[in-house]
């Protein structure tokens, strides 16, 4: 026997806003079936002397069937299926991925003429999914009713959240529809839940912009420049977060509910973000990564499945060439992997390509922020290939190898985070962009000193920050259809974006 919400019949639509209104009404049904559930469970004061019934809700799932091989004409790399069969995908958090949903969507109506189905799939809503920011149910449990949970509840499984279709190698069983996402409705939860962990802040405040940095000094920086917008009554930004969800909301703008609840944590999660916010999402968000590919992989992995419209690394690096100086930019246009992390899941033989759109925006900042044109701008910015590693002190194996690696290779610059971040962005179809500072010189007997570092931070960093900025709202002023090409896109593609 099971505990099911009220069932709801699947139904064809025709118009997107009604197929995610029923996409509501059954994610909604579902949540409130489970805390209803669990409360009652909570509330037994001795164990059951009968096995209790089970409790169970499901995602709900949006399916298209189209019989056409027809290829709409149109400039977006998304919106659309290869070839006529059956598609699904189960989806998650309307309320936070309601404007996203509406728009992949009205694009599947719009290119294929054919109406939507939505009902409920048989993939469970695992009880720890069902629950928002600041809801913990763990602590008032008793030892018995932790050993039962598992029996009465769904629990994650990972078994239904790994990222085959994002890596290429989800084979579609026969009489299986193909996926309609690159991530399934627990997948996306789970990365959710992470994001709040690593982050110090709620996924609703991450926006569609994000800058990734490996220094603290470029998140104070972020932050002076966040609240200096936040006393502007004209700024395009309408609030800015810090961790612990602690907001200041622009000049002029009414506190919102909720407002009163952000704290300032003890001390910053593994990975903070700050959101500088815009009412279309289109805003910033800046996470400082810290140090090496891991966190790089982690924090993309999570952050993926919100789908950002971009994603470009800010951070210091050290320069290979001797024409180099301390404090000249780094334009990668190319990418030696020897980061490790990503290896089961992008094999090396992958090319990680730099993509146009976002090294133009790149260069165009770096001009507008410093004002040089020509051989000027050319002195302090060089394109290249930057090495990823995974070696911290890869100065320590020994001299020749890997300088005989960085020049067979071009390399003209050396970090631990943007080839990870860029091969990320390849795999989950975000496109991508690394400017590096260089910091150092260690090929050439300039390494960092305290004294020399301070100096160099208080030079660079300010206007390294601005360039980045300077390069979203370029971004975001050319428009998402340049934006999301098909240089991201596979011979199979999911129709979401």
């Amino acid at each position: 026997m099971t505990s099911l919400p009220d069932f709801i019949a699947p139904a064809a639509f025709d118009d997107a806003a009604a197929a995610l209104a029923r996409v509501r009404q059954i994610y909604e049904a579902g949540i409130a079936h489970l805390r209803r559930e669990l409360l009652s469970f909570m509330a037994r004061a001795q164990p059951p002397t009968a096995p209790l019934p089970r409790v169970r809700a499901c995602y709900p799932f949006v399916r298209l069937v189209t019989a056409s091989h027809r290829h709409p004409d149109t400039r977006l790399s998304y919106g659309f299926v290869p070839q006529a069969g059956q598609y699904q995908a189960t989806l998650t958090r309307p309320d936070l991925f309601g404007n996203y949903y509406l728009e992949q969507l009205r694009l599947l109506l719009e290119n294929h003429g054919v109406t939507l189905e939505v009902g409920t799939s048989h993939e469970p809503i695992p009880l720890p999914f069902s629950f928002g920011d600041g809801d913990h149910f763990d602590d008032s449990l008793h030892p018995w009713q932790r050993e039962l949970l598992a029996e009465v509840f769904d629990l994650p499984d990972l078994r239904a959240m790994d990222d085959r279709i994002a890596n290429g190698t989800h084979e579609v069983r026969s009489g299986e529809p193909a996926p309609l996402a690159l991530f399934n409705a627990p997948r996306v939860d789970y990365s959710l839940q992470r994001l709040r962990h690593y982050s110090g802040t709620s996924p609703e405040h991450f926006q569609n912009f994000v800058l990734f940095t490996n220094y603290q000094f470029y998140i104070d920086e972020f932050i002076a420049h966040g609240l200096r917008e936040m006393q502007d009554p004209a700024s395009g930004y309408t609030s800015f977060v810090q961790p612990g969800n602690v907001i200041t909301r622009r000049a002029g703008l009414p506190a919102r509910a909720g407002d009163e609840a952000g704290q300032a944590p003890p001390r910053l999660p593994q990975m903070p973000a700050y959101h500088l916010m815009r009412e279309d999402r289109a805003g910033i968000t800046f996470v400082n990564i810290g140090v090496g590919p891991a966190n790089a992989k982690t924090i993309t992995d999570h952050i993926a499945v919100l789908r950002p419209h971009a994603w470009i690394m800010v951070g210091h690096c050290a320069g290979l060439r001797g024409s180099q100086r301390l404090g000249d930019y780094v334009l990668a246009h190319g990418y030696v992997r020897a980061d490790h992390v990503l290896d089961d899941d992008l094999p090396l033989w992958i090319p990680v390509p730099a993509l146009a759109e976002v090294q133009i925006a790149l260069q165009e900042a770096v001009a507008d922020v410093t004002q040089l044109r020509g051989a000027e701008l050319k002195r302090v910015l060089r394109t290249g290939t930057v090495a990823t590693t995974d070696n911290r002190n890869w100065e320590l194996v020994g001299a020749d190898a890997p300088q005989r690696r960085f020049s067979q290779s071009r390399a003209v610059a050396l970090d631990m985070e943007s080839a990870t971040i860029a091969a990320n962005g390849f795999r989950f179809r975000v496109p991508y962009g690394t400017l590096l500072c260089v910091s150092d010189k260690p090929l050439h007997g300039e390494i960092k000193l305290p004294g020399m570092a301070d100096q160099f931070y208080r030079q660079r960093v300010h206007q390294h920050l601005q360039i980045g900025l300077r390069a979203i709202e370029r971004l975001r002023a050319n428009g998402l259809d340049q934006l999301h090409s098909r240089k991201l896109r596979s011979f199979t593609e999911v129709a979401f974006q």
